[in-house]
């Protein structure tokens, strides 16, 4: 019987490079950020997105969770850092679990991933 490897390539290199984890370091005319988190489900998050005009030009975030969940932070700042904060509504737990190969018993903690993001998303106001 074959084990499966549970995390695949994506996401062991995201995590050993996440690149994006930490705080913002430029100063932006908007500012947003967003935490969430579960004790009982070991996770929380923080996303931190600098904006001007629109435009998320540095989005950084903090977290503490799996693998999978460093990696899915990762992959949402690396693929909307420089892109309009209105992207952002594009983001789900599911599309990001099925990119990734999360096994579904983590879908809570994907679900609060996608809370901290709606909560971005929300404090901008749905401005494009």
């Amino acid at each position: 019987m074959a084990v499966r490897e549970p995390y695949t390539d994506e996401v062991r290199a995201r995590f050993a490079n996440p690149v994006h984890a930490g705080d913002l370091e430029g100063e932006y005319p908007e500012v947003l950020t967003a935490a969430t988190g579960e004790a009982e489900r070991g996770v929380w998050i923080i996303f931190s997105a600098g904006v001007d005009d629109g435009t998320i030009e540095e989005f950084r975030f903090r977290a503490w969770g799996c693998p999978h969940l460093i990696a899915a932070a990762e992959l949402t700042c690396a693929e909307h850092e420089q892109g309009p904060v209105a992207a952002l509504g594009d983001i789900s737990a599911n599309g990001l679990m099925a990119r990734l190969s999360v096994p579904r018993d983590k879908t809570g903690k994907f679900l609060l991933l996608e809370d901290a993001i709606q909560a971005l998303l929300g404090q901008h106001g749905g401005k494009a």
